[in-house]
């Protein structure tokens, strides 16, 4: 018999599959109300009001899952969960249809000034002139990020006549075919589209990602929507150039800061708004309670499940030894994606000098998702990378060699992109910790963590002093920098860190150097 507390509100139709085992025992209770009863608790479901701490879970000896109803898991302390030896699980995919449905409705209400035309006919005007819309059929949608939620209103687009524009770095040339859409480049969806719908995480690259440079290249009279994370478009931007009548008018339902009172663009009537609804539909709240109660009676009867966060729950001492080479396979996928940045084929990795007990499967999921998980809309882990994979249409290999090249173990990724590959190498090295050994056959030595700034470079005299000089002129310190290079005079590569991220404008001082041929800010 197990006991799991549901300590936020979630009805009765939605712990169905919990309702219905002979082996829950269910309580309905805040934490506070639980009281000496978390001790005997073995799961946990909670919304966004239960704030689930390191105090928490030691209060809970007993606990083996968290489920969060919902695709968020902001209140889950996720770092002491795994390290309690607790799976996290969410919901992640159970509000994609609602999310996708909301935007489809925001767009066709932005486009015939549905919210202005209600307000004014409630006040008893009748200003049909005023009210004038455009029509979706034949217009240009563009679609930022086409994970889940892109890819369901890119069917509802194509249902009402309209072409659309993708811009994903992952989104392949044969996704792209299959799906009847077009895979361009920023800057061309930017140019292109009429209306622009945004639909990725929320991560140092995305945020900001609509700014003013961005807004500038659109065309006069864009339609600019947000239904997926408060940020990625730059909200003083979007103000300016509402103002300048460049953008016609936008939809929101997240912003940088909620609830949203004081926000300038409240005041606009070319701004329609909701709070934060995508989510709120009878049935995601129903969809999402099920799933997570269903992953919590799988997990509980020992089977595997299909939405978890952190590492599968396993012994403290097998996660002990197996926790560097975890980080550092996480680090090297992190980091190649970065660096690739096009739509990939293949993921193949090989491992040298771990030990045979090691579950090398477990680390490969692990690799994939760190690959991942800036790159799609919704969380990607060791338990769903595979999955996620497979959506996109990237193969993974996995196999084992003994050249370890002189380490005491090494982890090569090969990364086969279109028209491009791309290869890391790795090792654990005890003192130093998980190290990058080399890049696309430089060697290098450092480590895969903080503020990195890659540089591809000739290898000349001055190069290097003039990155620094201007890295000087900015005041930024450089924390360290490693260097490698082929041959005397050829191509090479410097790897610098930081103590903080790099400005934009720094970032395009550097670029604009003669003996620069490839620059990327990486943050791990």
């Amino acid at each position: 018999m197990f006991r799991v507390l549901v300590a936020d509100a979630i009805k009765p139709e939605g712990l169905g599959p919990l309702l219905d085992a002979p082996n829950i025992e269910l309580l309905q209770k805040t934490v506070s109300e639980a009281g000496d009863e978390l001790k005997s608790i073995d799961a946990l479901l909670v919304r966004s009001e239960t704030k689930v701490t390191d105090e928490l879970l030691n209060a809970m000896p007993n606990i083996k899952i968290v489920a969060r109803a919902g695709v968020g898991i902001d209140n889950i302390d996720v770092h002491s969960a795994t390290k309690h030896g607790v799976v996290v699980v969410n919901a992640p995919d159970g509000n994609t249809i609602s999310t996708a449905e909301h935007t489809f409705a925001m767009m066709a209400s932005l486009a015939r000034n549905i919210p202005q035309a209600h307000s004014s006919l409630k006040q008893k005007e009748w200003k049909r002139t005023q009210f004038i819309g455009t029509e979706l059929y034949g217009k240009n949608l563009g679609i930022i990020g086409m994970g889940r939620i892109g890819g369901e209103i890119a069917k509802r687009a194509k249902a009402f006549g309209m072409d659309v524009y993708v811009y994903d770095p992952f989104f392949s040339a044969e996704r792209a075919k299959q799906l009847n859409v077009k895979a361009v480049p920023l800057e061309e969806l930017m140019k292109s589209a009429d209306f622009i719908t945004v639909h990725t995480p929320l991560t140092p690259e995305t945020k900001g990602l609509i700014n003013e440079t961005n807004i500038k290249k659109c065309k006069k009279g864009v339609y600019l929507l947000n239904c997926a994370r408060g940020g990625i478009i730059d909200e003083d931007a979007l103000y300016q150039a509402i103002l300048e009548k460049h953008v016609a008018g936008a939809a929101l339902d997240v912003f940088t800061e909620e609830p949203p009172f004081g926000n300038k663009l409240l005041e606009l009537d070319e701004i329609i708004i909701t709070p934060h609804l995508g989510a709120s539909t009878k049935e995601a709240q129903l969809n999402v309670a099920t799933q997570v109660a269903q992953e919590v009676l799988q997990y509980l009867n020992g089977n595997p499940v299909s939405n978890s966060i952190n590492l599968p729950a396993i012994s403290k001492e097998v996660f002990n030894k197996i926790q560097p080479y975890y980080l550092l396979v996480k680090q090297m996928g992190n980091l190649s994606s970065q660096l690739t940045k096009r739509a990939v084929l293949e993921l193949s990795v090989t491992y040298a000098g771990i030990p045979d007990d090691f579950d090398k499967n477990l680390l490969t999921k692990a690799l994939v998702s760190g690959f991942f998980k800036r790159m799609v809309d919704s969380p990607v882990n060791e338990v769903n990378a595979l999955l996620v994979a497979k959506e996109r249409g990237v193969t993974i290999g996995e196999k084992v060699s003994e050249n370890t090249y002189g380490y005491a173990n090494a982890i090569s990724l090969t990364v086969k992109a279109e028209n491009r590959i791309f290869e890391i190498r790795g090792a654990y090295i005890d003192q130093y910790g998980p190290r990058i050994l080399s890049l696309n056959g430089f060697n290098i030595d450092f480590q895969p963590e903080g503020n990195l700034l890659y540089i591809q470079h000739t290898d000349k005299p001055g190069v290097i002093g003039r990155v620094g000089k201007v890295l000087g002129d900015h005041d930024v310190n450089i924390a360290t920098m490693q260097v490698g290079r082929k041959e005397a005079g050829g191509e090479a590569i410097m790897i610098l860190t930081f103590d903080k991220p790099l400005t934009e404008g720094i970032i395009t001082t550097l670029e604009s150097s003669e003996d620069i041929s490839f620059l990327h800010h990486i943050i791990l």
